[in-house]
């Protein structure tokens, strides 16, 4: 019953993080059943109330370990067939082509930030988490959070403003 209602409440929560740390879509489903096996063999190691942290922390590791695979195996691009069946039939094709390009461009900013910094940032700007809340999801002091915080903004409009320039 513990267990259900873990997927129930965080699935969604697991699927934005595990994308926004650089699991690719194509991987996400099998990423976030991972960080799931891991949750049921532990589940009884799991404070009350700790839950969603434990389960960032763990979506840190896989998240870690899915993005090694795909320097190893660069995932194939997307074909104008598989972009038609993904997408939704209400948007017009401009708005897709600017949704892909600013998802693409998002990623590649992302990517390219270093993974502390990269993940406080995430979690602060995706998930909306303070200072304490990523210190306890990361298990770092509140400080070390807040300065990596910091760091990872700066990291960020340094590598959008290349990203733009080079556009």
């Amino acid at each position: 019953m513990r267990f259900r209602a873990l997927v129930e409440a965080h699935g969604r929560f697991l699927w934005q993080s595990l994308r926004r740390l650089g699991v690719p879509e194509a991987s996400l489903d099998d990423a976030i059943q991972q960080v799931f096996l891991v949750a049921a063999e532990r589940l009884h190691e799991i404070q009350p109330g700790a839950e969603k942290a434990f389960l960032f922390r763990t979506a840190l590791n896989v998240s870690a370990h899915a993005r090694r695979r795909l320097a190893r195996k660069p995932e194939r691009p997307l074909e104008d067939d598989d972009v038609q069946a993904l997408s939704d039939p209400a948007p017009t094709a401009d708005d897709l082509l600017d949704r892909r390009y600013a998802r693409r461009l998002l990623d590649e900013i992302l990517d390219e930030m270093p993974d502390d910094l990269r993940v406080v940032f995430v979690l602060h700007e995706f998930e909306e988490l303070s200072a304490p809340r990523i210190a306890e999801y990361v298990g770092i002091p509140v400080g070390t959070a807040a300065s990596r915080l910091r760091r990872a903004r700066e990291e960020f409009r340094q590598l959008a403003a290349r990203k733009v320039k080079q556009t």
